[in-house]
């Protein structure tokens, strides 16, 4: 029996398992490795961040969904990989074997150390949550009364974001405190590549927010010193095993360590391996590390993943990137920023868009999940593990 392996909880994963619930996978193990059983929805962080939302509404239960699947869910994290040996190494030391793999495992941040403020990086998404309802449990405690400061560093739409949202639930909790913020980019404009509507607009919602915006600045010690909080949201990076040539053997990585694929998904140097996601780099053109790549590649993959396994019995599909897609910024006060294009605008409209569009897309898991447990918890199901028979209605 062939074996394929899912590596990483990304929405092209998800949307992988999800073909394979509706069209099961026969004649093949297929194995889920994941640091984390709930993969928080990208889209929906930013709305969790400022209490919008509950954890448990913004994310993918995968144990469930691979259930769902006929997969297996197993709990680890991508520490090497022997592509001449079809070999996958853990961070606790054990080995997986495969014939097809592929890799959605996102990017992560190495932020510098800081000595005065709390850093809080914001990738992993998986590991956002261990970082940040400690920190909220402190600051309900917290006895203090001097204003207390929170610093995103990065222009881009994650720490634009994740800014307001954190400031909106934080002086949402403690009214009687001062809560300061500030945006620290080393670019010259906020949130290049948006229309310049939709850039005017991120300035006003800043203003809104009392936030000071220091373009072309580096994170430097006088930030450190002057915050309490700093949320870290430079460029993505590729993990370590990726960047390190002894743990990533002969797999070919562009020069930041992204994993180098072709139109079909697969990696150019070997192609029973497939990416997707922020963790991949696109071969002809530079893609933005954003969530609704992922999920565009989701179907392409899926097809490319079955056709692998039967031996091209199949054909492969490309995947074409966008070239405009739409863009729905949080603003942390139920209200977005629409972008596409040279079109901008920005209000409550808009966030109750992104948050249709947003619950749709999970709704399509959660209804997987529930059938699962309905036929597991059912009469039927009562009946088989007692070894009696279900009632005639």
């Amino acid at each position: 029996m062939k074996r394929l392996v899912l590596a990483g909880a990304g929405h092209a994963h998800a949307l992988v398992l999800r073909q394979f619930v509706q069209r099961p996978l026969a004649g093949v193990e297929v194995v889920v490795v994941s640091p984390e059983p709930l993969a928080p929805y990208s889209g929906m962080v930013p709305g969790w961040l400022a209490g919008l939302y509950r954890f448990d509404e913004i994310v993918v239960d995968f144990p469930a969904l691979a259930q769902a699947a006929g997969a297996r869910w197993l709990q680890g994290e991508v520490g090497a990989l022997d592509p001449a040996r079809r070999h996958l190494q853990l961070a606790d030391g054990s080995t997986l074997g495969y014939d097809v793999l592929s890799l959605n495992i996102g990017s992560t941040l190495r932020p510098p150390p800081a000595r005065h403020a709390e850093m809080l990086p914001l990738r992993p998404l998986a590991l956002l949550r261990r970082r940040y309802e400690p920190l909220l449990e402190r600051w309900a405690a917290d006895a203090g009364e001097r204003p207390f400061v929170v610093t995103a560093v990065g222009g881009g739409a994650a720490g634009f974001e994740a800014l307001l949202g954190v400031l909106q639930r934080l002086r949402r909790m403690r009214p009687d405190r001062v809560v300061q913020g500030a945006l620290v980019t080393q670019g010259n404009q906020l949130l290049a590549g948006l229309a310049p509507a939709a850039r005017r607009a991120a300035h006003r919602a800043l203003a809104r927010a009392g936030v000071a915006v220091q373009l072309g600045s580096r994170w430097s010690e006088s930030a450190d010193s002057g915050s309490d909080v700093v949320l870290w949201a430079t460029g993505a990076e590729a993990h370590d095993w990726q960047r390190d040539p002894a743990r990533r053997g002969a797999l070919a990585v562009d020069d930041a360590g992204f994993i180098r694929i072709d139109a079909e998904l697969r990696c150019v140097s070997h192609p029973q391996i497939f990416a997707a996601g922020d963790c991949a780099s696109w071969s002809g053109r530079s893609l933005p590390k954003a969530g609704v790549h992922a999920v565009r590649m989701g179907p392409v993959l899926a097809n490319n993943l079955r056709n692998a396994l039967a031996e091209g019995a199949g054909g492969f599909a490309a995947h074409r990137p966008q070239r405009q897609f739409l863009a729905l910024l949080a603003t942390g006060d139920a209200r977005a920023i629409a972008s596409r294009g040279p079109f901008g605008a920005e209000g409550a409209w808009a966030w109750r868009w992104k948050d249709r569009i947003d619950r749709r897309f999970l709704d399509r898991f959660r209804a997987i999940a529930g059938a699962r447990h309905r036929d597991a918890s059912g009469p039927a199901a009562a009946a088989a593990r007692t070894g009696g028979a279900e009632d005639p209605p």
